[in-house]
Parts: structure tokens; C-alpha cells; sequence
């Protein structure tokens, strides 16, 4: 995983701006919320479940990094998918990896 996106995840948990896990995200995709949907590449169930739920409300997805990685860049355990809430968070992670989603 990119250092550079590795800590901007950090800072977003931080900042309040991201939700993490299977539940958290589908009550926001749900609402239609979110700026940027991260999966992690070991995760080809989370991929075949919210890539294409995401790109239909018009949020943007990266496959990034494994389970663990996005993990440790929240502080938590292995997580599979992030959603990022803030536009501008969103749009740094964007601009750093560049858009590589499903």
C-alpha cells in the first residue's frame, strides 16, 4: 500500500471521517453517503458485493492494499472495505494512488 494513502486513512479515522467493516458501510451506501469506497485486493468477496453497489450511486471505489494493511493504517483489526465520508479526504487518496477501482 502506498505510504502516502496509508496515512491519509490514518488521519481520516482519526478526523471522524471514515467507516470501517461490512455493517457500518452498507448503512451508508444504503443512504447513498460516502465520497470513496477502499476494498482491500485480498477481498474478492467484498469486491463482488459493493463494487458495483457503489459505482451505481456514483461513489468512487480503490482496490488497495490487503485486509491487514487497511487495518493498520485505522489503528484497528484487518478490515476489508472502508468508506471515506469527506470529500476532501476522498479526493487527496484520488490524487496520491490514482483512481484503480474494480
Amino acid at each position: 500500500m502506498n505510504p502516502k494513502v496509508r496515512s491519509l486513512l490514518g488521519i481520516a479515522r482519526r478526523a471522524g471521517k471514515v467507516c470501517s467493516g461490512e455493517s457500518q458501510v452498507e448503512v451508508f451506501l444504503k443512504k447513498q453517503k460516502g465520497n470513496l469506497l477502499v476494498i482491500a485486493e485480498d477481498s474478492p468477496g467484498a469486491n463482488s458485493k459493493y463494487c458495483q453497489w457503489a459505482k451505481n450511486i456514483n461513489i468512487p471505489v480503490l482496490v488497495e492494499g490487503t485486509k491487514e494493511e487497511l487495518g493498520l493504517s485505522l489503528g484497528l483489526s484487518p478490515r476489508a472495505i472502508v468508506l471515506i465520508m469527506d470529500r476532501g479526504f476522498a479526493d487527496a487518496i484520488l490524487k496520491e494512488r490514482g483512481h484503480t477501482g474494480c
